[in-house]
């Protein structure tokens, strides 16, 4: 096939443009630059960061408070490090085809990964205006979902029973799924306990990621609903009509102005209590006229019974475990439970169907409900 004028083109670009200062440039007419060739390293930017950021504000502190020592870095920070760590994750990746609401979605509904980088935006947008860290507030957001099993929290109802304390995803997710990333201590913290019913988490940063996590699922749930034709905007209750609007813009804009100015008012990190009480309420319709109908719980228990068996096959067959070459362990032992577990809660929806019937010859009419028609296109 003959190469085109614009794949010509293209190749031409392979080694860049030479300039007379010594340096390679992207384009042939650059003209980008600085101004001056004075540029801030991570010593430097620490120090600006600790003058400009609140009192309790945490900061960045040379190669950060880790399991295991490192060298710091000489231009980013600790917290940027963490950020850039999770964004190139396989764990943070596979939350595409992760399950938010909908199993798998349509083009156009969220993914436990656009889910996250919605909760970084709210969090980042909140977190600037009072002076808290950002690569940490994102870092966090980042990751606080990275433990989330296939087929959404109904995982979490499946793979309970062979992990002594339950599955927790925000626990699993710090302390399994991110261990080897050798994260902060903090933004370990902020993943592990972002979830209202965990203790409070250690940093202010940490705390407006989990406020930014509620209002991003309780505003792009609805939205996707809406889209979907589980519910309309005319059936959300007055209340929360009349104090965040019905789109999503207007439902942000309502929740960030509230916690910003609760923020104002006491410096604590909170609501005001109309859009505090607005939000719960929101919340509670969403559970009823989204989570818990009829159709989602179906999903939910096709999740449970397609994904409890896989477990148990993993159990019991430890050698089809990628972790089994590396350290091999027995069948039916705790370490074959957690290393199911580990496999399992890690795939993607797609992937633990397709297991599921490869392994398990489960049938496609039972599997969760949008993975059917995919699997017999194939």
């Amino acid at each position: 096939m003959p190469q085109s004028e614009r794949n010509d083109t293209w190749v031409s670009t392979m080694s860049g443009n030479s300039a007379t200062s010594g340096i390679t440039l992207a384009h042939a007419d650059s003209w980008a630059g600085i101004g001056t060739t004075d540029i801030a390293d991570r010593i430097t930017r620490e120090s600006t960061e600790d003058s400009t950021m609140a009192p309790l504000a945490t900061r960045a502190v040379g190669p950060g408070n880790r399991v295991r020592p490192e060298e710091e870095d000489p231009y980013r920070t600790c917290f940027e490090r963490d950020r850039d760590r999770i964004l190139h994750a396989s764990s943070f990746r596979r939350l595409a085809g992760k399950t938010q609401v909908f199993v798998f979605p349509d083009d156009h509904q969220r993914t436990r990964l656009t889910h996250a980088l919605e909760v970084a935006q709210v969090a980042v947008s909140i977190a600037r205006v009072l002076r808290l860290n950002l690569a940490l507030t994102e870092a966090i957001a980042l990751g606080h979902d990275c433990g989330h099993g296939p087929g959404g929290h109904a995982s979490e109802d499946a793979l309970s029973p062979y992990i002594e304390d339950g599955y927790d995803h925000a626990v699993w997710g710090a302390d399994v799924v991110l261990q080897p990333l050798n994260l902060c201590n903090e933004t370990l913290d902020g993943i592990r306990n972002h979830s209202w019913s965990r203790p409070a988490p250690a940093t202010p940063e940490a705390e407006v990621v989990s406020w930014a996590d509620r209002i991003a699922y309780v505003c792009h749930d609805f939205e996707d609903a809406v889209d979907a034709g589980v519910v309309t905007h005319a059936d959300l209750p007055d209340l929360v009509r009349k104090r965040c609007g019905v789109t999503r813009r207007e439902q942000l804009s309502a929740f960030i102005t509230g916690m910003i100015q609760a923020t104002a008012h006491t410096g604590r990190i909170g609501m005001t209590p109309d859009a505090a009480e607005a939000l719960a309420l929101f919340r509670r319709f969403n559970y009823d006229a989204i989570y818990h109908r009829a159709a989602s719980r179906a999903q939910a228990q096709s999740v449970i019974d397609m994904l409890r068996p896989l477990v148990e096959h993993y159990i019991a067959f430890p050698q089809l475990l990628p972790s089994f070459e590396l350290s091999p362990f027995d069948a039916n032992s705790t370490t074959a439970a957690h290393e199911a577990v580990t496999y399992v809660g890690g795939m993607t929806d797609r992937f633990a169907c397709k297991q599921a019937v490869q392994l398990l010859h489960f049938p496609t009419h039972k599997l969760p409900q949008g993975i059917d028609t995919l699997l017999a296109a194939e």
